[in-house]
């Protein structure tokens, strides 16, 4: 069965120490794809920016630093509030970004409990999709059997 958890939030891109603007985003995770996480960020353009990153490094990022490159997420104490800072790096540009920690931990316990650490591989069908692409088809007859039959010449016949 296929799942998908969806959480609507706002997040604020981080200008500088003192100013930050609202960003619109959405989290989705699919069963199907267990070990990802996917955000749209709606920034008013004609289309979302989209970014997909490992499950695993935000359901550590809620709890202490992790993450190089691309991706990097922290959780921190901004005005006595809980947040997670998550920094994004690109050919385009660089954005930070603060989310709102209680809003993350939740939707995120949702998706450890439909899928557990551990559990991904058996979501992914990987030895029902083996089985698919090995499994003989009818045409397979015709590459086993040899189509110009048995040879009959004798030695030095030509």
């Amino acid at each position: 069965m296929h799942t998908v958890v969806e959480r609507e939030l706002e997040l604020k891109l981080v200008l500088s120490p003192e100013h930050s603007i609202p960003v619109p985003a959405r989290l989705t995770y699919h069963t199907e794809d267990p070990y990802a996480v996917h955000v749209a960020f709606h920034i008013g353009s004609e289309f979302p920016v989209h970014w997909t990153f490992a499950r695993e490094l935000l359901v550590e990022g809620v709890f202490r630093p992790c993450g190089e490159g691309d991706v990097r997420i922290w959780p921190a104490k901004v005005d006595r509030r809980n947040v997670i800072f998550v920094a994004l790096t690109s050919p385009n540009g660089n954005a930070l970004l603060e989310v709102p920690s209680a809003a993350v931990v939740t939707w995120v316990e949702r998706t450890l409990r439909l899928v557990p650490p551990g559990t991904e591989t058996e979501r992914l069908g990987i030895d029902e999709g083996l089985a698919e692409l090995l499994a003989p088809l009818p045409a397979d007859d015709l590459w086993l059997s040899d189509p110009w039959g048995p040879d009959e010449s004798q030695d030095g016949d030509v």
